[in-house]
């Protein structure tokens, strides 16, 4: 028995009292089971299928990326039509999701490389605490193009060291989704309380967050999450970009980060994250990914705050005047995200121009120089030759 399961047999007095607590649950009859086609939709949208363990889970990690317009919970994989959850199993269907995505916003590479970092694409025998072949990890290519990206994505997350494990995670060629029940679809929101307790029971997150901070790509940061986006050559680009919504800031920021960015917040002096930083690198808007600041125009101004005499290009910040606080003075916020960054006084060096861009460390997130190149900065590279 999963995992899943024997929690949800061991919660029970716990999930009845949230129903008359809060009202939460609701389970409804078996919808109807159109299958849906995993190929390119109608207009500027296209869709993808991936397996990565519990459904709940992995529908609910998508739906928080930039670019996703649907994440539709199903069984693929199989040989029986119609499997319900009581015989999805014994028709050797996976757990699986189609995500609905808007190419102009994300990357079918970008959706890859996601699955390989927020499920276990070492483990052929089940994910994490659930076990059996409907919980396998798959990746689902519907062309060869899509083939090739996801065994080049599988490759350098192989090659940075990830995991202390192979990846074994199957790339399949693409078979009839059939939608789950009703009742599962959006399940992390119609049933909070069953879903987190089962998703830290499981041990998903354990495993996640022993990985987040390995590999080029592996740090702590909102980009994994909020996706940067990139042109098809695999470099940023924000011709397109569209902001997240605040309901997906609140979900994904701290706390601090989101008072500083969406409230125009001041985070504490000193006690920050990027005040002492000396290492080469970028620094981008924390939300969107966007190049901000190079760390050969940072100094050390005495205040607490990480501070810099200019930004990498003038038209990446926007200036506004800020009557707070008793005084006149000019907010710093970046161009695409319009994320508050901090404030730009006159007091810095005089032989560097005399500006002192005091930033909040919240507001950024620092890419260093040998990571640059896997992120889609190498074009930025030449700022430290």
């Amino acid at each position: 028995m999963s995992t899943r399961k024997q929690i949800g047999m061991g919660i029970g007095i716990l999930a009845a009292l949230a129903i008359i607590a809060f009202g939460v649950f609701e389970f409804r009859n078996q919808t109807n089971n159109k299958t849906m086609s995993a190929t390119t939709s109608t207009g500027a949208t296209k869709t993808a299928m991936f397996a990565g363990g519990c459904f709940w889970c992995v529908e609910a990690d998508f739906e928080k990326l930039t670019g996703i317009i649907k994440v539709v919970s199903g069984y693929a994989g199989g040989t029986t039509d119609n499997p319900t959850y009581q015989n999805y199993a014994e028709g050797g269907h996976r757990e699986v999701v189609e995500v609905t995505y808007d190419p102009s916003k994300t990357t079918y590479a970008h959706l890859v490389e996601h699955i390989l970092r927020y499920a276990d694409p070492t483990d052929a025998t089940g994910s994490f605490h659930d076990r059996g072949a409907q919980y396998t990890p798959a990746i689902y290519y519907d062309t060869d193009e899509e083939k090739k990206i996801t065994q080049d994505t599988i490759a350098k997350i192989d090659a940075e060291g990830v995991y202390d494990k192979p990846i074994t995670i199957p790339v399949l060629p693409h078979t009839k989704f059939w939608p789950a029940e009703e009742y599962h679809q959006g399940y992390a929101k119609k049933n909070p309380i069953r879903y987190n307790f089962y998703r830290a029971a499981s041990g998903r997150d354990a495993f996640i967050d022993s990985h987040k901070d390995k590999g080029a790509d592996g740090q702590s940061d909102t980009t994994t999450l909020l996706q940067v986006p990139k042109d098809a050559a695999g470099d940023v680009n924000f011709d397109n970009y569209q902001k997240p919504s605040d309901d997906i800031l609140k979900q994904t920021l701290s706390p601090l980060q989101y008072k500083v960015t969406q409230q125009d917040g001041t985070e504490p002096s000193v006690n920050n994250e990027y005040d002492a930083n000396k290492a080469e690198g970028l620094y981008v808007d924390r939300i969107s990914g966007e190049p901000l600041f190079s760390s050969r125009d940072k100094y050390d101004s005495g205040t607490g705050w990480p501070s810099f005499v200019k930004p990498i290009d003038p038209s990446d910040v926007t200036l506004h005047e800020d009557n707070g606080l008793f005084s006149t003075r000019t907010e710093v916020r970046s161009h695409y995200a319009d994320s508050h960054l901090g404030h730009v006084f006159n007091d810095g060096p005089q032989d560097r121009g005399g500006k002192r861009y005091c930033m909040n460390s919240a507001a950024l997130l620092f890419i260093p120089k040998e990571k640059m190149a896997a992120k889609g900065y190498e074009k930025y590279l030449s700022l430290f030759e």
